[in-house]
Parts: C-alpha cells; structure tokens; sequence
C-alpha cells in the first residue's frame, strides 16, 4: 500500500527533521522513518473503520428512537437498508482488519463528534437518497454506495481533512494518496471472500521497505560529499539564497540516483522536481532540475554513473 511516492515524502520528511533538530542520531531518525510509514497505513485501516463506526453509529440512533417514549411510526419502522448494509457487515468482520485494530489500537472511540458530522454529512446527500430508494437491493450496490460515499463526500470534504491533520502530524501529507487505496481496497471487495477478503500489505513487497530504509540510509551516510558535489554546481547561484529544503531534496535524489541501478535517471528526476513544486519555492523545480542534470552528466564523465 505505501509506494514509492509517498516512501520518498517520508524519507524527505525526516531527513529534514534530522537536521532541524540537531540531535544527529542515525538510529533514532530511520525508527521515526519506521514509525511514520506505519502511521500510514494505520491511517488506510483508519479509514475502513471510520465506515464501519459511521453505520454503527446510526444503528445506536435508529434503536434508541425506536425505544423512546411514544415514538412514532417511522421511529419503530425506518428505513434500515444502510445500517443493514452487506458490505459494512463484510467489512466489520473481516479477519486482516480485525488483527490490525487489535494489534495497532486503531479506534475512534474518542471522535464522537467527527463520526456524527461525517454521518450527517452523508445522511444529508443525494447519494444517500438515491441508495435508500434504489429498486435493486443487492451486495454490488451496497458497495457502490459506499465506493460513492467515499469518493464523493469523506475524500472532498475540509472539515474530514482538517479534523485528520489534527488527529496525527503524520498524516499531513498521507491523506489523498491513502485515500486512493482505500478507494482500490473497496472496489476489489468480493461478497464470495466473506471475512477473509484480503487487505493491502503495508509494501508491495519487501524491495519497497528495503528501498525506503536505504534512501534514508546513503542519504545521511553521503551526506557530506553529496552536498559538496551539489555546491560545487550552485556557483552561479545566491547560496545564501537556496531554501534548505532545495538542498536535502538534492540531497535525497543523489542518494537514490546513485543507489538504486534499476531506478531510471529521469523517474528520479521528475519525482523529486514534483515533491519540490509541493514542499518548497515555485522556482524550485526549475532550480532543482538544473543543479541535478549537471551533478548527473559529471557523475556520467567521472565514470561513477552508469545508466540513463
């Protein structure tokens, strides 16, 4: 679940802490790159449960209306197709997120007020009314209400953003991309698979995790002769002038350049000049670029850079 992108943004995230705070501690730094990629995919099992408190909380509604004194007729005979909804049902009882709420202590038993404005937010739309007067009663449409529902109101909604930026700093940056995936995860849902409908792993594979600790890794070990390779080509630049986040960007992007063989120069390149139009100046990318292909072509003469 957690790509490359969002691996580079974490890497880049605390390299610049590790020098912002001056406590220069390699192992500390690589268990916080460790922590915040995991806090990551907590936020994906975050999200599949927020669907399933949302439900529940609107069945704790509907039975107490329903035991009220004198409630009316609707009170003891409402619509229950969302609370009875076969894909939250499937989805509550599904072994791989059951594991990681218990292991990783992922709830919202604190956030009553954000569950009941995001239930509102969702009673209150189109698409919950045309899910409750849908003809076709089916698992596949109970599915793609939620798909809708998703997409639609919790990814496009600030007040559901903010509240989650408040909730973890290391979910800042994690949001939209995490959301992508929970997006994928409800798709690929299969009634047939019952409990056991697999989740996605934390990494594709263990090339991914081995990639994220040794970017980190060279960046910080090379530090020093990185850096004096990219001043040497910032001579026609106001060195005083360069955001710091330029330079650990660089920094970063040398690292995987000249680590990872498979990795092409240019994949690289257009990576970290989007990250930089993201994380620093607008003339950044620009900058960045430049600085970059010059480092690459004298790597290239100086026979330390073979491939394109």
């Amino acid at each position: 679940m957690i790509n490359r992108i969002l691996i580079r943004i974490k890497v880049l995230q605390i390299i610049y802490a590790y020098y912002q705070n001056g406590n220069k501690d390699l192992k500390t730094a690589e268990k916080e790159l460790l922590f915040s990629l995991q806090k990551s995919y907590d936020l994906y099992h975050y999200f599949l449960l927020l669907l399933i408190d949302i439900t529940n909380l609107q069945k704790r509604i509907l039975d107490n209306r329903r035991h009220k004194y004198m409630p009316t007729e609707e009170e003891l005979n409402p619509n229950t197709r969302f609370i009875n909804n076969r894909f939250i049902a499937q989805l509550e009882e599904n072994t791989d997120l059951k594991a990681q709420i218990s292991e990783n202590g992922i709830s919202w038993s604190n956030d009553a007020d954000f569950i009941k404005d995001a239930l509102e937010l969702i009673l209150n739309s189109d698409i919950y009314q045309e899910y409750i007067s849908n003809e076709e009663d089916s698992y596949e449409v109970d599915k793609e209400f939620w798909r809708q529902v998703f997409k639609k109101i919790i990814c496009t909604n600030e007040m559901v953003e903010d509240y989650l930026e408040d909730k973890s700093i290391y979910w800042n940056d994690d949001i939209e991309i995490v959301q992508t995936f929970t997006l994928k995860t409800i798709k690929k849902f299969e009634e047939s698979n019952g409990a056991n409908q697999p989740l996605l792993p934390m990494f594709k594979d263990e090339e991914d995790r081995e990639f994220a600790v040794l970017l980190f890794r060279q960046t910080l070990l090379k530090g020093v002769e990185y850096r004096e390779r990219i001043s040497r080509h910032m001579k026609n630049w106001e060195t005083e002038r360069i955001a710091n986040m330029d330079l650990i960007i660089m920094q970063v992007a040398l690292a995987e350049i000249t680590s990872f063989p498979s990795i092409p120069i240019n994949v690289t390149l257009n990576e970290y000049i989007d990250i930089a139009k993201y994380y620093s100046t607008p003339k950044s990318g620009v900058f960045i670029n430049g600085i970059l292909d010059s480092i690459v072509s004298e790597l290239k003469k100086e026979n330390l850079l073979f491939k394109d």
